[in-house]
């Protein structure tokens, strides 16, 4: 049997070729990850970033490297007033691009620093974690709507902390459960459209985040203890989920969160 022509062979094998997708918060980490899976799978990625340009513009080249297509737009989150000009950026690259401002995914991943105890917190900082992991996502699918495809998809980044709180950063398990609850609204709001909207929430999952926990053997040991299968997951065992949520095959399942820890607090 003849062998398929390379460029047929992946053209065959992108699930998501000729889409457009954004992911927040991209520059490193379950945001790369997906960022750059997405890519593979054939779709235009717009990434946001905020303090790292450094990282974004890494991921770019990450991308264009391994044969994809992506670019990066500053976005910082706490401000209100970045939605209209994130998506006024969004319409002009992607009509350059593709002749269409026209967007088929929505991965609302961006977060910043969620370890803010009980005693600790203040109104400041419940507002500076509020706006990021609650407050955007919810004013950036309200943009979204009408660039959004019919048939498109909307994924956001929940955290198993949503219903397994963790007493350390009660703010950010706050934040990542409104987000479980929104994902159920838009699915109802969103469904007569087919846009499918549902929630990934990862567990312990090994990022930059995390590395000075990973450094302290005693509590690898106590967080593994907690995890069915035993260890951190990788950045690219969440995008995979994403990606399959982002497909075709993920047409019949929405209003989900799939949380995807390795069997985290069972």
């Amino acid at each position: 049997m003849a062998a398929w022509p390379k460029s047929e062979k992946n053209r065959m094998a992108q699930s998501l070729n000729g889409k457009t997708a954004l992911v927040t918060g991209a520059s490193r980490g379950i945001g790369r990850a997906i960022a750059e899976r997405l890519a593979k799978e054939g779709a235009t990625v717009a990434l946001t970033y905020n303090a790292s340009k450094a990282g974004a513009d890494e991921v770019v080249a990450a991308i264009g490297k391994a044969g994809g297509a992506a670019f990066a737009i500053h976005a910082d989150l706490v401000d209100p007033a970045t939605v209209p000009s994130l998506f006024e950026r969004l319409d002009d690259e992607f009509t350059t691009r593709n002749g269409s401002k026209a967007l088929d995914i929505l991965v609302n991943n961006a977060g910043n620093s969620g370890w803010v105890g009980f005693k600790d917190a203040t109104p400041d900082s419940w507002d500076t974690l509020m706006a990021v992991y609650a407050r955007a996502p919810f004013f950036i699918v309200q943009a979204a709507l009408d660039r959004l495809a019919d048939g498109g998809r909307i994924i956001n980044i929940s955290s198993a902390a949503a219903t397994k709180p963790v007493t350390a950063a009660p703010v950010y398990s706050m934040a990542k459960a409104a987000i479980n609850n929104l994902t159920q609204a838009l699915a109802s709001e969103l469904g007569p459209r087919g846009i499918t909207v549902n929630a990934v929430a990862p567990g312990y999952t090994r990022t930059d985040v995390n590395a000075a926990l990973r450094e302290n053997p005693e509590l690898v040991k106590a967080v593994e203890a907690e995890i069915a299968l035993g260890r951190f997951g990788e950045p690219s065992e969440i995008a995979a989920v994403v990606a399959f949520l982002a497909s075709d095959d993920g047409h019949w399942v929405t209003g989900q969160t799939i949380e995807a820890s390795g069997g985290y607090k069972l």
